[in-house]
């Protein structure tokens, strides 16, 4: 287990997602987008699915770090638990082969009433890393005190308890609170669109960086020029 953590340590992984609604979603256009970060030199993969995740391992030599979605997200998804919600999602990313498990790491209630330390514990029984993705603080120091492993700031400014994060940013401010308090491994995610970011995010301390819109979702760099010309 330790030994996947070391990997991760001062590398950029990829998230390499699509909604079943999308272009992409294919299998072989994931495939292909795996293949394309790796050979621009992503250290690591971020996927959601059994399917991708599967993939994922049979094709590359990194560590997989895997997660649960719904199929579409619901319209008040910043109030609920979505991401790897219960004990049965873990259990499937196992069966898939993910070396990292990323769940929803904060305090709110979750689906069939399961509780945060069981997903870590079946996390650990089956010798994975237990990555929580938090949004506050407090969540993360709760995160570390049921036994997780990793803690990302994937969920900064994408929860009520965060409404103050920034919003075309990175959450540095989390992140260095998240090092300075926990003393474990911290992740920068979310809102990265600049290189100088993750610069800026390794020197506040972060273990590894996880890029994912600007790289993965050609929909979403689109709308990003096409909008600032309409606003010129």
């Amino acid at each position: 287990m330790n030994n996947v953590i070391e990997k991760l340590r001062g590398i950029v992984v990829v998230s390499v997602q699509a909604m079943p609604s999308e272009p992409l979603y294919h299998e072989k256009c994931m495939a292909a987008m795996m293949k394309s970060v790796i050979n621009g030199g992503a250290g690591a993969l971020r996927v959601a699915g059994t399917r991708d995740v599967k993939n994922a391992k049979a094709l590359f030599d990194v560590p997989v770090i895997g997660l649960t979605k719904p199929d579409k997200i619901p319209p008040n998804w910043k109030e609920i638990v979505y991401i790897t919600p219960t004990v049965d999602d873990v259990l499937s990313l196992i069966t898939a082969g993910a070396d990292v498990i990323a769940f929803d790491g904060t305090q709110r209630k979750r689906p069939n009433n399961d509780k945060l330390e069981n997903l870590i514990k079946f996390i650990h029984i089956n010798k994975r890393i237990a990555m929580a993705d938090v949004s506050t603080l407090e969540e993360g120091i709760a995160a570390k005190q049921a036994g997780a492993d990793i803690l990302s700031t994937t969920l900064a400014g994408y929860t009520l308890e965060s409404a103050n994060s920034p919003a075309d940013e990175p959450d540095f401010e989390l992140l260095k609170n998240l090092v300075n308090t926990t003393n474990m491994p911290v992740v920068l995610e979310g809102r990265i669109w600049e290189p100088e970011q993750v610069d800026r995010a390794f020197k506040l301390g972060a273990h590894c960086v996880v890029i994912g819109s600007a790289i993965t979702r050609p929909q979403l760099i689109t709308k990003r020029f096409v909008f600032r010309k309409e606003e010129k």
